[in-house]
């Protein structure tokens, strides 16, 4: 049977930005409803929550329903001739296009977050939708809010008590034939240096030299520590993102904007301990202030050896591809959620990766329909 459409095109022509996710949510929520889903609710911070059956054990899919800003019009190319009449949407507006759903002919879907990653949660909906409800189980499929700024609702999922899952497949993309079984943690803090305002004659460090000095301090140490490890996956990453200098007549100060891609052995605290050592750098002339920014995440790296891998592998094989493991340089709300469920966890989705967050984000819907099947065939033989 052809792959319907309608759920992925659907979704992408709901522009939802961080913050601006509600028309998307309330889309989800009522094709989940069509789709036989058993109950589907907005949470109390605003995720898509969409559950299938009613058994005790679980398998969560989660998925982000927000994208980067940046909207990018919605349209289907096609590259094969659709073989028959496309079904139409939902919503009457007709279909094959990006008006409405269809099934068929091979294409392109062009529009934000079409790969990055609505890509991911429209297939998690098809897949648990050809499933159906199982005995014993329930099928959650969740579309989080606010992913690509704070994670604020895979910070509610991780906290909450409805969530046991035995087996977590998180939505990124990484290509159909490939899971990801590793993401980098990240960190970022405010570096403030002061120091007594003095004459330019008189050949006092300033205080913006002496930030440029602990900056190059920082790199040297993470040059340091990357020595022998030639994977990106195990390095130290960090980046300069903001520098900004002043004086008041009185003192002078330089501020730096420091975030860190972080290695599974090095945690937050052990970067932030990291900044604290290069402070002996400059403080024989000035007074040096680390504050952390944000939400600081630990890397996270999953184990091959389970069965939720394994169904992988085998379900990649039966629809013909050959089964990779790749491990990110990035961060997902896996880091979060899964040392929360303290479950095995992987994370799957198609689309090109290198298209994230750029104008020229779209989607193959072959690739899209193969990861459906592989989707299917995983919850199948775990529910089995």
């Amino acid at each position: 049977m052809a792959q319907d459409f309608t759920t992925l095109i659907e979704l992408v022509r709901r522009y939802s930005p961080s913050g601006q996710e509600q028309a998307a949510v309330d889309y989800l929520l009522g094709r989940m409803a069509e789709l036989g889903f058993t109950r589907t609710y907005r949470d109390e911070v605003g995720n898509a929550v969409g559950v299938m059956g009613k058994g005790p054990r679980q398998i969560v899919l989660l998925g982000h329903i927000d994208t980067v800003p940046g909207e990018i019009p919605v349209s289907l190319t096609s590259l094969t001739p659709s073989p028959r009449p496309p079904s139409p949407s939902p919503n009457g507006r007709g279909g094959g296009g990006p008006g409405g759903g269809g099934e068929g002919g091979e294409g392109i879907l062009h529009g934000r977050g079409s790969v990055d990653a609505k890509g991911s949660l429209a297939a998690f909906v098809d897949a648990v939708a050809a499933v159906g409800a199982v005995e014993g189980w329930q099928l959650v499929v969740i579309g989080a809010v606010d992913e690509e700024r704070n994670s604020t609702g895979a910070r509610h999922l991780a906290a909450s008590d409805a969530w046991h899952p035995e087996y977590a497949i998180i939505g990124e993309p990484n290509r159909w034939e490939r899971v990801a079984l590793g993401y980098k943690g990240t960190a970022w803090a405010e570096v403030t240096v002061t120091c007594p305002q003095a004459h330019t004659a008189s050949g006092q460090q300033t205080a913006a030299e002496a930030a440029v000095t602990f900056w190059l301090a920082v790199k040297a140490h993470a040059g340091a520590f990357n020595t022998g490890k030639p994977r990106p996956f195990d390095q130290l990453l960090p980046t300069l993102r903001g520098i900004q200098s002043g004086e008041d007549g009185f003192s002078q100060w330089a501020r730096l904007r420091i975030g860190c891609r972080l290695p599974v052995e090095v945690g937050p605290e052990g970067w932030y301990a990291v900044l604290r050592e290069q402070t002996s750098e400059v403080l024989k002339t000035s007074e040096v202030s680390i504050n952390p920014l944000g939400h600081p995440v630990p890397a996270w790296r999953g184990e091959r050896n389970t069965p939720l891998v394994r169904a992988f592998l085998g379900a990649i094989r039966a629809a013909g591809g050959k089964p990779g493991f790749v491990r990110k340089t990035g961060t997902a709300d896996v880091n979060i959620v899964a040392p929360a469920w303290k479950c095995p966890a992987v994370v799957y989705g198609p689309g090109d990766s290198a298209l994230d967050h750029t104008p020229r984000e779209h989607i193959s819907l072959a690739e899209y329909a193969r990861a459906v099947e592989v989707l299917t065939h995983v919850l199948r033989r775990l529910t089995g």
